[in-house]
C-alpha cells in the first residue's frame, strides 16, 4: 500500500511540475498568446454565425420550464513592470412558464491600469415575450448601458430604452419565416456632464429567413429606432452555407444608419468560416 501511495504521489507531483513548466514555456515562447488569439478568432466567427439563428423564428421557442441560466466571471491582475486589473462578469437568467418567456442579461466590465480606471461599463437587457399563438405575440423590452468613465458632453454616460408592443408572423413555414414587431417606449440619454434627455421612442423590427436547400439559407434582420434626437436603423443581411457538419460559412453585409452623425451610414462586409476536422 505504501508503494502505491508513494508512486501516486510521484505521479501527481510530476504532473503538476509538467503543467507548470508547460505554462511557463507557453508564456515565454508566445504559444499561450497565440492560443488566446486563436480562441478569440474562433469565438468571433462563431458569434457571427450565431447571428443567423433566431430562437423565436417559427413560434414559441421551447425552453426548459422554470428558472435557468448561466454566469461567467473573469479576473486578472498583474504587478511589476505594469500594474493592471481586469474584471468581467456576465450572467443570463431565463424564466419560462407556459406562453411566457422572460430573459434577463447583464454584463460588467471593469479595468484599471496604474491605479487609474480605464473601463467601467455596465450593460443590462430585459426581454419578455408572451405568445398568444404561433403567429401573434406581445413583447416587453428594456435596455440600459452605462459608461462610468464618460466625462464630456460628447460622451454618453447612460443610454436606456424601455418599450412594449405586438409582434406578428407574416410567413411561417419550414422553409420561409418572416416576423415583424413594432413598439412604443421611452428613450433616455445622459451625457458625461449630467445633461439628460427623455423622449418618446418608436421601434420597428423585422426578422426574415429563407432556406434554399438544407445547406444554404438567407437571413435579413432590420431594426429601426426613431425619436426626436435621431433615427437609427440597422440592417444585417447574411447568406449562410453549411457545407458539411464540419464546415459552416456566413457572408454578411451590415449597414448602420444614424442621421445625427456627420457620416450617417457605416457599412461592414463580413466573412466567417468555421472548419473542424
Amino acid at each position: 500500500m505504501y508503494t502505491l501511495l508513494k508512486a501516486g504521489g510521484i505521479s501527481a507531483t510530476a504532473f503538476v511540475l509538467a503543467a507548470s513548466t508547460a505554462f511557463a514555456q507557453g508564456e515565454l515562447l508566445g504559444t499561450t498568446a497565440l492560443n488566446d488569439r486563436l480562441d478569440d478568432i474562433e469565438t468571433a466567427a462563431a458569434d457571427d454565425l450565431a447571428r443567423a439563428e433566431d430562437a423565436a423564428r417559427f413560434g414559441n421557442p421551447e425552453f426548459r420550464p422554470g428558472l435557468s441560466g448561466s454566469a461567467s466571471l473573469s479576473y486578472t491582475g498583474t504587478s511589476g513592470n505594469t500594474d493592471t486589473q481586469d474584471f468581467s462578469l456576465g450572467t443570463r437568467l431565463r424564466f419560462a412558464k407556459g406562453n411566457w418567456v422572460q430573459t434577463l442579461g447583464m454584463a460588467l466590465d471593469f479595468s484599471e491600469a496604474a491605479g487609474t480606471k480605464t473601463k467601467h461599463d455596465v450593460f443590462g437587457v430585459y426581454d419578455a415575450n408572451y405568445y398568444f399563438n404561433d403567429n401573434f405575440y406581445g413583447f416587453v423590452l428594456g435596455r440600459v448601458q452605462n459608461d462610468g468613465l464618460a466625462t464630456t458632453a460628447a460622451e454618453t454616460a447612460t443610454d436606456a430604452f424601455v418599450g412594449v408592443g405586438p409582434g406578428y408572423r407574416i410567413l411561417n413555414s419550414p422553409s420561409t419565416a418572416w416576423r415583424v414587431q413594432a413598439g412604443v417606449g421611452a428613450s433616455y440619454l445622459k451625457d458625461g456632464v449630467g445633461a439628460d434627455t427623455t423622449e418618446v421612442g418608436y421601434i420597428v423590427s423585422s426578422r426574415f429567413y429563407h432556406k434554399f436547400t438544407d445547406t444554404i439559407s438567407l437571413t435579413n434582420d432590420t431594426d429601426a429606432l426613431s425619436s426626436d434626437t435621431a433615427l437609427r436603423v440597422n440592417n444585417d443581411f447574411g447568406v449562410n452555407f453549411k457545407v458539411t457538419d464540419a464546415i459552416s460559412t456566413r457572408l454578411s453585409y451590415l449597414s448602420e444608419f444614424n442621421d445625427s452623425r456627420a457620416i450617417k451610414t457605416d457599412n461592414t462586409v463580413g466573412l466567417s468560416l468555421v472548419f473542424g476536422f
